[in-house]
């Protein structure tokens, strides 16, 4: 099975856009086409764009996400997605409480991609200023370029990743 990518926030409005638009970036600087989605745990947002601040740190980082909407996770996502990422711990326990058991594996804390402590959330911003949705552009965008390392970098396309130990 090819990779394919599915980010999950609360709402799908600020931390999983961006990190859909991140990994966009990565495959794109590397001429790929891949799958990649994001969508929230709760419905509150469906089909709202993303916050302004979420679209604000995007296009300084030279992405426009303003077309992106907000969906809710379903549960054909646990089989049609190859990788499904959390973005905080909260995430990452309503996403194995859901998934059928044949999907538990492929469900992963995004910022364990990244060498160094392992459990960390992208802390969400909404409720913050800009400052936060920065730290958090800055969080998600290294998580997924280490994520694209370990997955488009090897050689095999098809390879299972797993978070750095």
């Amino acid at each position: 099975m090819r990779p394919s990518f599915l980010f999950i926030c609360t709402g799908n409005i600020c931390r999983s856009p961006l990190a859909e638009a991140a990994m966009r970036r990565e495959a794109a600087q590397r001429g790929l086409s891949v799958n990649i989605a994001s969508a929230g745990i709760d419905g509150w947002h469906v089909g709202d764009p993303p916050d302004d601040r979420a679209q604000h740190v995007a296009a300084a980082a030279g992405l426009e996400i303003g077309h992106y909407r907000a969906k809710r996770l379903t549960h054909d996502d646990f089989a049609r997605y190859s990788h499904i990422l959390a973005l905080d711990a909260g995430h990452l326990r309503a996403l194995k409480r859901l998934a059928p058991p044949e999907a538990r594996d492929k469900i992963h804390l995004l910022m364990d991609f990244l060498p160094g402590p392992k459990n960390v959330s992208v802390e969400d911003p909404y409720y913050k200023d800009m400052a936060a949705f920065e730290k958090a552009w800055a969080q998600i965008s290294s998580a997924c370029a280490a994520l694209a390392r370990s997955c488009f970098d090897t050689g095999a396309p098809d390879l299972k990743i797993s978070p750095r130990s």
